[in-house]
Parts: C-alpha cells; structure tokens; sequence
C-alpha cells in the first residue's frame, strides 16, 4: 500500500476519505487536584498511550481561588522523563531536589529532567488567585534514560505569525522557527492562539504523529470538532493539516516521530521493566538518596501507591 502523500484522487469525497483514515478524536478524562483545580488528561488514555515521546498530558484550569489555596503538591519522585511546564495564567513555584527554586510566569517553560532520580514539589505562591496550564511529560529514549537530572527555565519562547495565528514555538521547529527547549527526541510543541475567527493551513511533517488539545475556546482540525473534552490526534503520514480556531481560541500541538520502545508509566515513572519501577518504589518508600530531598518544603513526601498487580508497555 502506497503511503505517498501526493496521491491524485478523483474528486473532493475520496480526498476526504483519504485524510480521514489519518485523524481519531479522543475522550478527555476529567478530575481533580489540589484544592478543586480540575484537571482534564489527553495522554495515556486507553484510546492512545503517546505521541512521539509525548507520554502525559494535562491541561490544568483555568481556575480561580481565594488565597492560599492554590496548588500544593510536595514532594515526590521521577525517572526516565522530562517534565514539561507551559504556563498560560498564573504562577507556581518549582523546588527541587538539584537546589534549584523557580517560579514560573505566563508564557514561561519549566523543564526538568529527571534522568536517573530527581524529587521535586510544584506550589502555588500564597498570594497567588488563578491557575491555568498545560504539563506534559516526555519519556527519554534508551541511552538518555539513566543521564544526569538537571532543570532549566526558559522565560521566553520564539512567536510567529501565520495565516493569522499567533505560534508559540515551545519545543523544536516550526515554520523555520527553533525553539530553545532542550529534548532528546524530535517533537514538536506548538501554542496556537488566535484573537479572531481565523482559518489556516499548517504544514506538517509525514513522519510525525500530532495531537491537538483546545487550551480556550473552541477550534476544528480538518473538520473535526475540538472541545473542551476530546483531543484530535492525527497519524503519520500528512503534509498538511486544516485548521479553524473561534475568536479567543488557544489549541496546544504536539507531535513527534513515533517512539524507538515501549515504555512502562506508572504513577511519576517511566521505565522499561517492571523489575525496575518496582524498585524505584521501594527506594523512595525506604528514603533512598537517589531522589535527594527539598529541605525548603514545609510538609510530608508523597506515599508511593501500591503497585499493580499487571502492567502493560504503552507504545
């Protein structure tokens, strides 16, 4: 079978068929954190595990809360990834297990690598009212899995605009556009704004597979309503890709060539066996220092939950 993208078709309803067989919607699974922030997760669902190294994604907020309030998650561990902070309202202080202390603005990045270990917590400030984000994590190919944790913030991300959209180049290049962030496969991460009812065409790579998130507002990708509660996920395999977003309208893009292995996600981890993830746990249960501490946090660990019975490899 011909996976070539320049394909003649005959008229108008076989091309739709054509692209169609490339784009599934996906449910969004709702619940939530912190002191009634909702979360609404998109990756790993039962529907798609990844997309490239992308292996989690959430989308926190928007919310509003009265002071102190705010988000309070201490400390607990990660391995085998990165995690990824793109902050549209609000503010949160990273603390981590290296030293490092960072507090995040609007349109700023966090990222951390946990590499072999790391510990971090994620707070809201005291007088902080409003929280909205996306976090993903990004699972680290094989020779990368064991390196060194290290954390970088990026305070500022290279804009373009085309066909009418404002595009936030968070991660890798887009439209001859690189962004700074450091990864160790090749993604994509795309914050698509629009102030008006735009309609635009965007170029893809057809070794990518991309997943579209509405972050505010409302949009559709080649004809497929995208809400609040489903994530639009293309295939590899397209060029290009038609996109609509409503006035006011903010779509997350990610994308990314199809991961080299199958990974094993469970709780913060991201690992290659269940041998593995099972001894991470008890190191962290039993104080190990492969996850340092953070002495500047004022409240107990998280408790690792017990581990399941079967796992499967998502890939």
């Amino acid at each position: 079978m011909s996976n070539n993208n320049d394909i003649e078709l005959s008229n108008s309803d076989d091309c739709e068929k054509y692209i169609n067989q490339f784009i599934q919607e996906v449910p969004l699974r709702r619940a939530e954190i912190g002191q009634g922030t909702v979360i609404k997760r998109a990756l790993p669902s039962r529907h798609k595990r990844m997309i490239g190294a992308w292996c989690f994604l959430d989308h926190a907020g928007p919310t509003q809360f009265p002071q102190g309030d705010g988000l309070d998650i201490g400390p607990h561990p990660h391995i085998g990834l990165q995690t990824f902070t793109w902050m549209i309202e609000g503010t949160m202080m990273h603390s981590d297990s290296l030293g490092n202390r960072q507090l995040i603005r609007p349109k700023q990045v966090n990222l951390m690598t946990s590499g072999y270990g790391i510990s971090h917590t994620e707070v809201s400030p005291g007088t902080e009212t409003k929280m909205h984000a996306a976090q993903l994590w990004i699972a680290l190919p094989d020779d990368k899995i064991n390196m060194a944790p290290a954390f970088d913030h990026y305070p500022e991300l290279p804009v373009i605009e085309e066909q009418g959209i404002q595009c936030t180049v968070l991660v890798g290049e887009f439209l001859n556009t690189q962004s700074p962030v450091k990864v160790h496969t090749e993604l994509l991460g795309v914050d698509l704004f629009a102030a008006e009812t735009t309609r635009a065409r965007l170029s893809l790579d057809p070794r990518f597979e991309y997943g579209f998130m509405a972050l505010e507002g409302l949009a559709s990708i080649n004809g497929h309503e995208l809400t609040e509660d489903n994530m639009v996920i293309l295939e590899p395999g397209l060029q290009h890709v038609d996109v609509e977003i409503h006035a006011g309208g903010r779509v997350l893009l990610i994308g990314g060539e199809p991961f080299e292995s199958p990974i094993l996600l469970w709780w913060n981890l991201v690992g290659r066996d269940v041998e593995e993830l099972k001894l991470v746990r008890e190191q962290w249960m039993m104080g190990n220092p492969r996850f340092g501490t953070i002495p500047s946090y004022d409240g107990p660990r998280m408790e690792a939950p017990a581990f399941p019975e079967h796992m499967r490899a998502s890939k």
